[in-house]
């Protein structure tokens, strides 16, 4: 007796992940596994599409150079025990190399993609599982405000989320590639990782308060603390600009060359402090781009 397959010969799958701009705080806690960072979602996104081809021989990938979605598409097929291939697609609004999450926006993008063609469930912790296989990785499969252990790439613990925030971000240029990064040893003495771990709990209470000024000055202090790793020669000329037209704080690309002056949305006089921000950013470095943050229900 022959049996037929009534699977279908295609199918189709699409997802997106949003980015970050850098991270509110990053460090270095003084417990095992003390790598951390928390998130700042912003309004910017990866989107992946999958198209799946019962009998295709492999997957390839567009644009070329996304080599880790390729080897995620991959895995996914491996572990799902169906036969084919087929072509992801990648679309991104986010810089790479700046520290604005765009690999891991790729990648949770492209793994909820992949599901969505196969008929699977991809929660967040099967996403966490396969990426901790490729690279240290952001919190961006969760939506909301996290902290989040990167370089094991797990769940510390969900925030929140904040009210409406403008960024007014610069690059001072280049590129900075996070599997190289997150492998210099950090130089965080046994003090800084008591601060570490005090700033994550001011900026834990700050969310659930929804305490916009004291979110600032935690992303200025961990800015300030960063500058033994990843120094940016910007950034007390920001504070300063931050300061002087009453912004909320400075944040940065930790791993990457952004840096950003945060501003409430809603607040009286907005557009003026955004209007300064800008101007005095352009004449700093010469680039400005302005991101919105996402708020979460």
């Amino acid at each position: 007796m022959t049996t037929i397959d009534h699977r279908p010969l295609a199918s189709t799958g699409v997802s997106t992940a949003f980015g970050t701009f850098g991270e509110l705080l990053q460090g270095v806690l003084p417990e095992d596994d003390g790598n951390f960072l928390v998130t700042l979602p912003v309004a910017r996104w990866s989107t992946a599409g999958f198209e799946l081809t019962v009998g295709a021989p492999d997957v390839v990938v567009e644009p070329a150079h996304k080599k880790k979605a390729l080897r995620l598409a991959r895995m996914i097929l491996a572990d799902s025990g169906r036969p084919g291939g087929g072509v992801l697609r990648i679309e991104s609004t986010l810089p790479e190399g700046k520290g604005l999450a765009s690999s891991s926006a790729d990648l949770v993008a492209t793994a909820r993609a992949v599901a969505n063609a196969l008929g699977e469930p991809m929660p967040p912790r099967r996403i966490e599982r396969y990426l901790a296989r490729i690279e240290p990785t952001d919190g961006v499969l969760y939506p909301e405000i996290v902290a989040f252990h990167h370089r094991s790439v797990r769940l510390r613990a969900r925030l929140g989320s904040l009210p409406a925030m403008t960024v007014v971000g610069i690059d001072e240029g280049g590129a900075v590639d996070t599997v190289a990064f997150n492998a210099i040893p950090k130089p965080f003495t046994a003090a800084d990782r008591r601060r570490y771990a005090q700033l994550l709990d001011r900026v834990t209470h700050a969310v659930a308060r929804r305490d916009l000024a004291e979110v600032g000055r935690v992303a200025t202090e961990s800015a300030r603390m960063n500058q033994v790793l990843r120094r940016k020669r910007s950034l007390e000329p920001m504070i300063r600009i931050c300061e002087d037209i009453g912004g909320l704080g400075v944040v940065i690309g930790h791993s990457g060359t952004s840096l950003g002056i945060l501003l409430d949305t809603t607040a009286p006089g907005n557009a003026a402090r955004l209007a300064a921000a800008a101007q005095r950013c352009q004449e700093l470095v010469g680039n400005v781009t302005v991101y919105q943050t996402l708020s979460f229900h």
